[in-house]
């Protein structure tokens, strides 16, 4: 069941990282919900990527998906809180989910 309507973009009159992050209406919470991370099932099918010192969420956003603007979904994805985290200093590997098989749902599971 799809909880989540109107999905919508925040407008800033600046440049921000957080632009192309969406939030929805959750219809049985009544709220507006951020971004996707409590509704990104957890068993989403992904693959694993073996962190260098290069890496940030955006570049690997622009390698597997094409887009850097989809960074969020990869730190959703692997509960990463700071959008500029160096990755190589908290991860060996991180998960990649497959953005064809992203599913949201009611819980994170």
């Amino acid at each position: 069941m799809d909880t989540l309507k109107n999905k919508r973009y925040e407008s800033y009159n600046y440049t921000c990282r957080y632009t192309d992050v969406p939030y929805y209406y959750d219809t049985l919470g009544l709220q507006d919900v951020y971004g996707i991370g409590s509704n990104l099932k957890k068993d989403t099918a992904f693959v694993s990527h073996k962190v260098t010192q290069e890496d940030t969420l955006d570049k690997l956003a622009l390698k597997y998906y094409n887009n850097p603007s989809y960074w969020w979904i990869i730190a959703y994805f692997n509960d990463i809180q700071d959008a500029f985290i160096k990755l190589v200093d908290h991860f060996t590997v991180i998960q990649i989910p497959s953005i064809v098989s992203i599913e949201f749902g009611n819980e994170r599971k």
